[in-house]
C-alpha cells in the first residue's frame, strides 16, 4: 500500500451561503479541489441566491471561538482563511486568539457581496485593522481597497498607490484586486509593507457568473500558502484556479451565478494553470 501525503489543514472562517455560491460554501469546494483538508468556522448564515442577500444571522462571539477552538485544539491548521464576520467583536477577539498562531494568515475584508448587499457596518470595517496587522496577506478588491484607505475611489491608475499605503500602515502584504477597475484587462497587484510589487494580468471575462470570485481566491491562496508554495507563486495559481472556474461557472440563477469549482480540473501544489 502507497503511503500518501497528508493535505494540508485550512481552517475557513467566513459566513455561509444558502446557495452554495460564496462563503463558507466557495472556502470549501475551493480548498478540496486544491488538495486541501477544509474545516469551518462559521460567523453568520445568510438567506442568500443570485439575486441578492434576503436575509443575515450573525452568530454570537463566543460560538464563533469555539468553533474556531474546537478545530485549532485538536485538527490544529496549516493555514487560516477570514471572510465574512459580521461583527466588531468577532473581528478583535479573531485578532487576539490568532496572533500567535505559527501558519499563515489570508483575511478578505468582506463588505459588499456581489448583488451589492452591505455584509460588514461601519464598526466592523473598523475593527477590520486588527485583523490586517496579524494576516500575512489581505484581499481587498477595489471598493474595500478605498474604504480601508479612507478614498471614494480608486481609478486604476491609483491602485498601487493605495495598495502601498494600506500594506505600510497594517504591516502586511496587500493582494489588491483590480477585477472592479474598468478596461479590458484586469490587473491585480500584490505590495508589501516595504514597497516591493507584483502584478498579474489577464484579459477580462465578460460574464454576469462571478458570485464567491473574491471567497474563491482567498481560500485558494490560503490552501497554496499551506502547501508551502512561495507568495507570488501561490497567488499565481489561486489567480488562475478562479479564472478557470469562472470560464466553467455553470449559469446557475438569474442573477450573478456561482463559479465552476468542480469543473476545474485538480491542480497540484506547484502547478499553475
Amino acid at each position: 500500500m502507497t503511503e500518501t501525503q497528508s493535505p494540508p489543514r485550512i481552517l475557513s472562517i467566513a459566513g455561509s451561503d444558502s446557495s452554495g455560491g460564496a462563503g463558507i460554501q466557495a472556502d470549501i469546494k475551493t480548498i478540496t479541489m486544491l488538495g486541501g483538508y477544509a474545516m469551518t468556522a462559521i460567523t453568520a448564515v445568510t438567506a442568500q441566491n443570485t439575486t441578492g442577500v434576503q436575509a443575515v444571522e450573525v452568530f454570537d462571539s463566543d460560538f464563533v471561538m469555539k468553533q474556531v477552538e474546537s478545530c485549532l485544539d485538536d485538527l490544529t491548521a496549516d493555514a487560516i482563511k477570514i471572510g465574512m464576520l459580521g461583527s466588531p467583536e468577532i473581528a478583535l477577539r479573531l485578532a487576539e486568539r490568532l496572533d500567535s498562531f505559527a501558519g499563515p494568515i489570508v483575511f478578505d475584508p468582506v463588505m459588499i457581496a456581489t448583488s451589492g448587499a452591505v455584509l460588514a457596518d461601519e464598526a466592523t470595517i473598523d475593527a477590520f485593522g486588527a485583523l490586517m496587522q496579524i494576516a500575512t496577506a489581505v484581499t481587498p478588491n477595489l471598493p474595500e481597497l478605498a474604504a480601508l484607505t479612507g478614498r471614494k475611489n480608486i481609478p486604476a491608475e491609483e491602485i498601487f498607490e493605495a495598495a502601498r499605503e494600506l500594506a505600510e500602515t497594517q504591516d502586511t502584504i496587500v493582494l489588491a484586486k483590480g477585477g472592479h477597475s474598468d478596461g479590458d484587462q484586469v490587473i491585480d497587484y500584490v505590495v508589501s509593507a516595504s514597497g516591493r510589487i507584483a502584478s498579474f494580468g489577464h484579459e477580462r471575462i465578460e460574464t454576469r457568473h462571478t458570485h464567491g470570485t473574491g471567497c474563491t481566491l482567498s481560500s485558494a491562496l490560503a490552501t497554496m500558502l499551506a502547501h508551502g508554495q512561495p507568495l507570488t507563486h501561490a497567488v499565481r495559481i489561486a489567480r488562475a484556479f478562479t479564472r478557470a472556474a469562472i470560464e466553467q461557472a455553470p449559469g446557475y440563477g438569474s442573477g450573478n451565478g456561482p463559479l465552476g469549482h468542480q469543473s476545474v480540473r485538480k491542480l497540484e501544489p506547484g502547478e499553475a494553470l
